[in-house]
Order: C-alpha cells, then structure tokens, then sequence
C-alpha cells in the first residue's frame, strides 16, 4: 500500500514539453524578415556611401573638361533672355469665376518675355491696360481650371493673345509665372 502512494517520474505532456511547432515557424519566419530588412539597408547603406558629394559634383561643373565641352555642343537651342526684353508685373489678387463651393481667388506674379522689337514706353506706358486685361481673363476662370498644368499654359497663351491684340510696337512673346496661388 505504502507503494502505491509513492509518487512516480512525473511524465510530461507533448503539449507542455516547449517543442510547440508554430512557436518555432514564428520564430523562423521573424528571424528571416529581420535579415531580410539589414540586407536592404546594408545595400542601402552601401549605395548612399559609393554617391557622389554635392560639393564636388558643383565643382566638377565649374571646372573645364571635355565631357563638359561635349555636352556644350549637344546644347544647340539654349534660350537666350534679355534683361531688357522682360517686364516684370505687380503682384495680382483676383476673384475667380464663381463656380460650386466657396469663393476662390489666385494670387498671381508674373514676367512678360518681350520681343527684341518691343519699345520699353509702350510697355510702361500700357501696363495699366496689360494689368487690366490679365484681371479680366482671371475673372473668367474657375479654380478646377487652373489647377491643372493644361489651364495654366492654356492660360499663358489666352493672356498673351489679349495683350498682343492691342500692341502697337513689339509683341508679348512669353509669359513666366513667378508664383501662382490658389485660395
């Protein structure tokens, strides 16, 4: 009797016994991601060291060499502007069209590209006329117009069509936005 109250090896369940099989898939799979992340950014890492500094692209730039002469000579048609063929406007704050939604207006800053046969006096002379006819072309817009690259450009060649129209000597050739906002 006194044997069969004595206490045998206790046996372990399978379940118990710390071998539980997708515990040591996670593991696995964990261990795996996290290699998988330093070998990026190892190669990361490595890639960022091997580019060039900024300081010594811009002074490879400055100086003279003949891959440099070479790529002078494949720029044909640089566009040359004149100081003097550019007329530089005020700041403009126009209400757009009303269209649905609150009211909306741009700020606009722009430069008009003279040609080389514009007189400067005409210009100076008429820029309340010019200023005028770009409020009014504004005016007409709605915002969903001119929030696309198409409405700006097509916006550039309406206003230099206005402008042009009542130019006696020389003519707007190009229009450059300097800042374009919309609120």
């Amino acid at each position: 009797m006194a044997e069969e109250n004595k206490p045998g090896p206790v046996q372990e369940s399978p379940a118990s016994s710390g071998k539980n099989p997708l515990l040591m898939l996670l593991m696995i799979v964990n261990i795996l991601a996290m290699g998988t992340v330093a070998f990026f950014q190892w190669r990361f890492m490595e890639l960022e060291a091997n580019r060039p500094d900024l300081t010594q692209l811009l002074k490879e730039k400055d100086s003279p060499s003949e891959a440099s002469a070479d790529a002078k000579g494949e720029q044909k048609t640089a566009e040359v502007v004149k100081k003097e063929n550019l007329l530089s406007l005020d700041s403009f704050t126009v209400n757009l069209a009303q269209g649905e939604g609150p009211r909306r207006y741009v700020r606009l800053d722009a430069v008009l590209k003279m040609s080389d046969d514009a007189k400067a006096p005409e210009f100076e002379a008429r820029k309340p006329q010019i200023r005028d006819t770009i409020i009014s072309v504004l005016n007409t817009k709605r915002a969903d117009d001119l929030l696309k690259k198409e409405g700006k450009s097509f916006l550039k060649e309406e206003i230099k069509n206005a402008i042009n129209s009542f130019l006696v000597d020389g003519r707007v050739e190009d229009i450059y936005y300097i800042s374009f906002q919309i609120n």
